[in-house]
């Protein structure tokens, strides 16, 4: 679909409710074979663009990453700078040691899923490079004119039945990265997001409970209302629980 025809095209009808999309969309690591078309990459990061930004200075760019020579070069250092950054995390972390070592864990099934998808990084239909255009050096708060836009995407992105996952990649290969594509000093790349159609299914994501994670009037203070809805799973995911 060429540039005139996306102009007069409206955004895809999606069946997935706001609230719906954002209690389901899953970090999506494994994509079937197939591309994403032009269209849906635009209502994608149209969707994106909306997100809110300090003072409205929309700061986000994003690189798209497909299968043109410079992407691939991109791609292979993304995939090289993944598949070090994994090795070194699971020797770190013990992923191969307790309950590592037996396959029937959520621990080693992390291990599978994690490496299959950087095994196979270069595969990605497509990768994206979301940059922040920094109007002040070394601002911590900036991330929080291009996080929304990323956020965005990947909601749009399960509206319209694709996935994917924003991973730290790139901070292995900055200045390469930096260097191929030509970015300007004052661009930072924030992150990088690997996007394809799933080869699983989004779902209700797993978090811990909300009586542990909100407070009311001051830290630590239970708030009456905040209570899971029915069927709600939670994991056990992040540092140790009190008393537990």
């Amino acid at each position: 679909m060429d540039a005139d025809d996306l102009a007069t095209r409206p955004l895809a009808a999606d069946n997935v409710g706001l609230l719906e999309g954002l209690t389901t969309t899953r970090s999506i690591r494994r994509y079937r074979d197939e591309p994403v078309p032009d269209d849906a990459l635009r209502d994608i990061f149209f969707a994106a663009t909306r997100a809110p930004s300090g003072s409205n200075r929309q700061p986000f760019r994003f690189v798209v990453l497909r299968d043109g020579p410079v992407a691939l070069q991109a791609r292979r250092l993304l995939g090289e700078s993944a598949r070090a950054f994994w090795s070194a995390k699971a020797t770190h972390d013990g992923y191969d040691k307790g309950s590592g070592t037996d396959p029937t864990t959520p621990k080693a099934r992390m291990a599978r899923t994690m490496q299959r998808y950087v095994d196979s990084f270069e595969q990605a239909p497509v990768v994206i490079l979301p940059c922040l255009v920094r109007h002040r050096a070394d601002d911590p708060g900036q991330g929080g004119s291009i996080y929304p836009a990323c956020q965005n995407l990947l909601l749009a992105a399960r509206a319209l039945g694709y996935g994917g996952v924003l991973t730290g990649f790139h901070d292995g290969v900055v200045s390469e990265l930096g260097e191929l594509l030509g970015l300007p000093h004052q661009a930072w790349i924030a992150g990088t997001i690997t996007l394809g159609r799933p080869e699983g299914s989004h779902g209700p994501v797993r978090r811990r409970p909300l009586s542990e994670l909100v407070f009311e009037d001051a830290w630590g203070q239970p708030a009456p209302w905040a209570v899971d809805p029915p069927g709600t799973s939670h994991t056990a995911a992040g540092p140790p629980r009190p008393g537990r």
